[in-house]
């Protein structure tokens, strides 16, 4: 399997393995992989596929989707949504299955406590690397990203309002 196709299609079985907290979660390690070890696409291309991603509705794992058609055309975009999704639904009808049988046991409880901060701060590094890899370190746009973050956190705006921001000082040659 020393084929992009290959190589790819093992890279997101793993990743959805280990996808605590949704697929959203390994996005620093799928850009490290496919950007920095294999060389596949620059950082600008892959901060692309993603916010292509984020912008088209559906789950967060259309992202492998991208990648896997960047990669290898139909074939890998095929490859890498099966690659997604297969590990994922064996382990959730395994762990509805457990969860019908000890859901009750207070051991389980905490464990449930216990997973969801390390999903958030899976969550957290995904938008860190996505914050600089697409700002280029530049203050204007990191301080831009930053407000916009900011506006989403305290208020209950609609997400589209800091894009608009966003796109009409890009069109007035501010960013």
């Amino acid at each position: 399997m020393d084929t992009p196709l290959g190589l790819l299609t093992l890279k997101i079985l793993f990743l959805s393995c280990i996808a605590v907290g949704g697929f959203i979660a390994t996005v620093p390690e799928l850009n490290r992989f496919v950007v920095h070890v294999q060389g596949w696409m620059t950082d600008g291309t892959f901060a692309t596929l993603f916010a292509l991603s984020q912008a088209s509705p559906g789950p967060n794992l259309i992202v492998a989707t991208l990648v896997g058609w960047e990669v290898a055309g139909v074939p890998g975009a095929a490859l890498a949504t099966l690659a997604t999704c297969l590990p994922t639904l064996i382990v959730a009808y395994a762990a509805m299955r457990f969860r019908a049988r000890h859901g009750q046991a207070g051991w389980f409880r905490m464990v449930e406590r216990a997973i969801l901060p390390i999903a958030v701060g899976l969550i957290l590094a995904t938008a860190a690397l996505l914050a600089a890899t697409t700002s280029g370190a530049e203050p204007r746009r990191l301080a831009l990203t930053g407000a916009a973050a900011l506006f989403l956190l305290v208020t209950r705006r609609s997400p589209l309002i800091p894009l608009a921001v966003a796109a009409a000082l890009g069109a007035a040659g501010l960013l």
